[in-house]
């Protein structure tokens, strides 16, 4: 198949998040199956300056956009994905992350930004920008992208579409005087297109108009389609529910595996544990919290904020001392999480280390040392961390939701027998929860043998890649929600990467 990849952000040329830890690596694990799948990003700044091998195939004028526009070729790094980068320094060459500027506040013309980045997609699917390609799927990813299958449904001769949601609170809504400057149909200012609640929503674009919704774990994709997750667009996913289908995200075990991982200083595997406390004493001997091998320590790594429970960790952190454990926790986020966290360190220096920072050294090192992963998430659409703890042999302790019900087995009588669990779950998002799990987590750490049992039964868990791209290789090619369409389009063979001399393309009416 010939597959055109969008999204806002990729590993390792930029990332926010865990979107770009998918789009750097499904791509390459669809690729290692044999098929023809091209990366398509926004030109940031950063994405500009770290990559002197791009080369300019083409420039487009599209309808709405202002400033020149060119698309330029290379590949993703260490990878052979062809990748694509849309060269709008109008809208993209500043600083800041793709989102937000140095002041943290949201781009204003956010909605300009990637209605231009969505046309310049479809210039490509469509075969509209001197590339003698087009692709038979595209797949597009979170709100950044989801005006593309509404727009591509404009043309009937078109590749089919999949969009997958990452986080549904995270919609990309806008006014409608936005909605009338980007020069959309005025059919879609409706309720059964991009209209929600009076606000322009390009989540909705994806929702509405692909041929198949995904999202990124099974459990998720039931949780959405109720009041409590879905975000105000549960019914829309309901009467949607025979597109919509969860595919576990898959984690890359060349950057996270303890056998291999040059981040960590001491390698170790399920067979050869040894190392894992080796790397706990250099971790408590870093964070300067007092070497002591026999005292459980756990872990916390992510964006302090609500969604991911932080809150409820403070909550239960006058308990956690008075137990015998250490806990270090790293992550920015939300100021009075991050100074709640911060004082706290200063009263309890010998249990609690927090570094408010991103480090994606230390969360090596942490995932290595550490004896448990606490998630409490209010809600997870995958999560990638207690993913990487299993492998680590850092049990988790997580909120029963999205992907952490997917991926984590309570240790309860009968998994212990079977040889089965590997980690602690609990229901509710409230502290006492989240108490009780910690404890019983607590009350199996000394049990040696149950404990590597459990360990094990995390290590030797497969979530790689191949096995989630072969998944949406069945959606693509074998699901009845996708149009069958033919794979000639009358193109000639081509090679990788498109030629070099760029020439102009337009792309007119509403696109």
């Amino acid at each position: 198949m010939k597959i055109l990849f969008a999204s806002s952000e990729a590993h390792p040329l930029v990332k926010t998040g865990g979107l770009a830890d998918v789009s750097g690596a499904l791509p390459r694990a669809l690729r290692n199956l044999g098929h023809d799948v091209r990366l398509v990003i926004p030109g940031y700044q950063s994405v500009l300056e770290d990559n002197s091998n791009l080369k300019p195939v083409a420039s487009l004028t599209l309808a709405s956009a202002r400033g020149s526009i060119r698309l330029l070729c290379g590949k993703l790094p260490e990878s052979r994905v062809p990748l694509y980068v849309v060269d709008a320094p109008h809208y993209f060459n500043r600083p800041g992350n793709p989102y937000t500027g140095p002041d943290g506040n949201d781009w204003p013309d956010n909605a300009e930004r990637f209605a231009a980045f969505a046309r310049a997609v479809v210039a490509i699917a469509l075969n509209r920008a001197d590339l003698d390609w087009r692709p038979d799927m595209v797949h597009c990813n979170d709100w950044q992208t989801g005006l593309v299958p509404a727009f591509l449904s404009e043309f009937p001769a078109r590749p089919a579409t999949v969009f997958t949601i990452h986080n549904l609170a995270y919609q990309g809504l806008f006014s409608y005087g936005t909605f009338q400057a980007l020069d959309l149909p005025a059919a879609w200012w409706s309720s059964e297109a991009l209209e929600f609640y009076g606000q322009l929503s390009f989540i909705k674009g994806g929702i509405v108009f692909a041929d198949w919704i995904t999202t990124v774990s099974p459990t998720y994709a039931d949780e959405i389609r109720t009041p409590a997750f879905g975000c105000g667009l549960d019914g829309l996913l309901k009467h949607r529910a025979d597109k919509l289908t969860g595919i576990l995200n898959g984690v890359d075990y060349k950057v996270w595996s303890p056998g291999s991982d040059k981040l960590i200083p001491h390698a170790y595997s399920a067979r050869a544990i040894s190392g894992k406390a080796k790397n706990k004493a250099d971790l408590q001997s870093d964070l300067n919290l007092p070497q002591k091998p026999q005292l459980p320590l756990l872990a916390h790594i992510g964006r302090l904020v609500s969604q991911k429970g932080v809150d409820l960790i403070l909550d239960v952190l006058p308990d956690l001392m008075d137990r015998r454990l250490q806990l270090v926790i790293l992550g920015t986020g939300d100021s009075t999480l991050e100074s709640a966290l911060k004082s706290a360190s200063h009263k309890y220096p010998d249990k609690l280390a927090v570094s408010l920072t991103y480090n994606e050294a230390l969360a090596h090192r942490i995932e290595a040392g550490a004896d448990m992963f606490l998630m409490p998430s209010r809600f997870e659409p995958c999560g990638l961390n207690q993913i990487y703890s299993l492998r680590y042999g850092t049990v988790p302790v997580v909120r029963r939701t999205g992907g952490l019900a997917d991926t984590v087995t309570d240790a309860n009588i009968e998994s212990l027998q079977t040889a089965t669990a590997n980690g602690f779950r609990f229901e509710e998002p409230t502290a006492p929860a989240l108490l009780d799990a910690i404890d019983r987590a607590l009350a199996l750490y000394p049990q040696t043998a149950v404990w590597r049992r459990l360990i094990a039964a995390g290590m030797r868990q497969d979530f790689s890649w191949k096995k989630s791209a072969q998944r949406y290789l069945d959606l693509y090619m074998n699901s009845p929600g996708i149009p069958k369409m033919s794979t000639d389009y009358g193109t000639k063979p081509v090679s990788e990467t498109a030629g070099t001399s760029p020439r102009r393309l337009s792309l007119s009416s509403s696109v």
